[in-house]
């Protein structure tokens, strides 16, 4: 079993374990411009997964992106070169039943982690299973941004 699972059936040590999954999705992509430790993704996700961004155009017309990992690892790369760039978790909330787990992640995102107002804040829809090692990882995530009309409510 690897660093981030627990397999002792305890939905608390569950928890922490789920916890310990989301804690680290938020420090591989976080830290100042320059190159990401991929290796910490694949750590993290099952290799089918797939990461999802929504938004609206600029007529207000909704849009996704729905990205494999290294469909992601692609995507974003080139940013993370170029920006410092920092996400910071305010808010979660876990449901967890069996093998499968929802993760509510309310985040900010920052040029510094120490900045006074985050550029943009939004939610992380997180769905994780438990592998047959006891590992949980994450298969699927979708987010979205706030915006004008558009308000994440606390949890």
């Amino acid at each position: 079993m690897g660093p981030l699972g627990a397999s002792t059936g305890d939905s608390m040590d569950e928890t922490a374990a789920i916890g310990a999954v989301i804690d680290e999705m938020y420090a591989m992509i976080s830290g100042p411009a320059g190159p990401r430790d991929w290796s910490r993704q694949r750590a993290v996700f099952h290799p089918q997964s797939r990461q999802m961004r929504t938004g609206v155009d600029e007529h207000g017309a909704p849009w996704i992106r729905i990205m494999s990992p290294a469909e992601y690892e692609a995507d974003v790369t080139p940013f993370f070169m170029a920006n410092p760039f920092f996400e910071v978790e305010i808010a979660r909330r876990i449901d967890l039943l069996g093998n499968m787990a929802h993760v509510w992640s309310l985040y900010e995102a920052r040029t510094a982690p120490d900045d006074a107002t985050p550029e943009r804040r939004g939610i992380n829809s997180i769905q994780l299973y438990r592998d047959a090692g006891g590992d949980w990882k994450i298969i699927s995530m979708i987010w979205d941004n706030e915006r004008p009309g558009v308000q994440a409510q606390p949890f």
